[in-house]
């Protein structure tokens, strides 16, 4: 159990530097994982950034992820849930526009320029507040490969093993403090969690 974010984000930090991790960049998915970021940024001495995705959520389902977009465009499917689900076409080519336009208009909020920063050959670690699906990740994990990363980094406190199998495949290493087999929500793993407001979150970028 985790007190709050910034605990999470010192215990993340303590794992990374006893494993020798090394980062150029840490990018935190907003707005949850930035006070998880910022510990991690500082103890392996790198800048702090965002990179932006939203969730596609399931018909009626909001919070359900059939999929995720990225702030610059790219598009990734839960294809089996949404086979499952009977998702339309049409249903999902609404949602990602909507939720494009949403994510770009957030990573707008969180830096002066558009896109991510300069990532060619740097050594990255993505941070989150935990996972549950994985779809936001993915997203998030694919565009910084997009940005000719060397090394990608996926660094979380807390998620199920199913999903952070998944994510194996997009990152070149998957970190988490706690692997729960009854893992339903992230949540659960924190005495305190709290929404964080953008205003919060964007503290954390210019207080390094």
């Amino acid at each position: 159990m985790f007190a709050d974010r910034t605990d999470a984000g010192d215990r993340l930090a303590a794992e990374l530097e006893r494993r020798g991790t090394k980062a150029d960049v840490v990018l935190g998915i907003p707005r949850g994982a930035l006070p998880v970021a910022r510990p991690v940024a500082d103890a392996l001495d790198a800048d702090l950034d965002v990179v932006v995705a939203r969730k596609l959520g399931a018909p009626n389902n909001p919070e359900l992820a059939v999929g995720a977009v990225a702030s610059e465009g790219s598009v990734w499917h839960n294809d089996p849930l949404i086979g499952r689900l009977g998702v339309s076409e049409s249903y999902l080519e609404s949602v990602e526009a909507d939720e494009i336009e949403n994510a770009r208009e957030k990573a707008d909020r969180y830096r002066e320029t558009p896109g991510l920063p300069d990532l060619e050959g740097t050594h990255v670690v993505v941070v989150d507040d935990g996972v549950a699906t994985g779809a936001t990740a993915i997203a998030c994990l694919r565009q910084v490969r997009e940005a000719n990363a060397a090394r990608v980094t996926l660094a979380v406190p807390v998620g199920p093993p199913g999903s952070l199998a998944d994510l194996e495949d997009e990152a070149d290493e998957v970190i988490a403090l706690r692997t729960p087999a009854d893992f339903r929500a992230v949540g659960q793993y924190y005495r305190t969690f709290g929404q964080v407001t953008d205003e919060e979150a964007i503290e954390y970028l210019d207080h390094g």
